[in-house]
């Protein structure tokens, strides 16, 4: 069987400054934006790798989500426990350098973790929780 991630969904509340996180901070480029203020639908990802890519998204945008519900949502995503995402990278301290200058919340320095990861951890601007794993070769 060949499978792979085409696509996953992150929630975004500021189209804008979720926009200039992934495409100005982590370098993603952008291949979709549609929609307007703040129901808009943003798909980026890594430059040379067509197939993966993240959509931003309102996250109340389906109709059938419930007050109580919403209620959950927003108080998940102020814990940055509702979306989260791993990426790679061979350059894990250039990585958390870069993406700390541009005063995105650190909630994880670069560490060797117990069971054989090196990573580190941000929220993007929606609280999301993304964490960065090094890659070794």
């Amino acid at each position: 069987m060949d499978i792979t991630i085409h696509t996953a969904f992150l929630p975004h509340e500021d189209p804008e400054a979720s926009l200039a996180f992934y495409r100005d901070t982590l370098g993603f480029e952008v291949r979709n934006d549609v929609g307007k203020g703040t129901m808009r639908w943003i798909t980026v990802g890594p430059a040379g790798q067509p197939g993966t890519s993240i959509v931003l998204t309102p996250p109340f945008a389906d109709p059938g989500v419930t007050d109580e519900e919403r209620r959950v949502i927003t108080e998940m995503m102020a814990k940055g426990t509702y979306g989260i995402i791993v990426l790679a990278t061979p350059d894990l301290d250039g990585v958390f350098e870069r993406v700390q200058a541009r005063d995105a919340e650190v909630v994880q320095e670069p560490t060797e973790q117990p069971y054989g990861v090196r990573d580190c951890a941000f929220r993007d601007p929606a609280g999301n929780m993304v964490r960065i794993n090094e890659v070794r070769g």
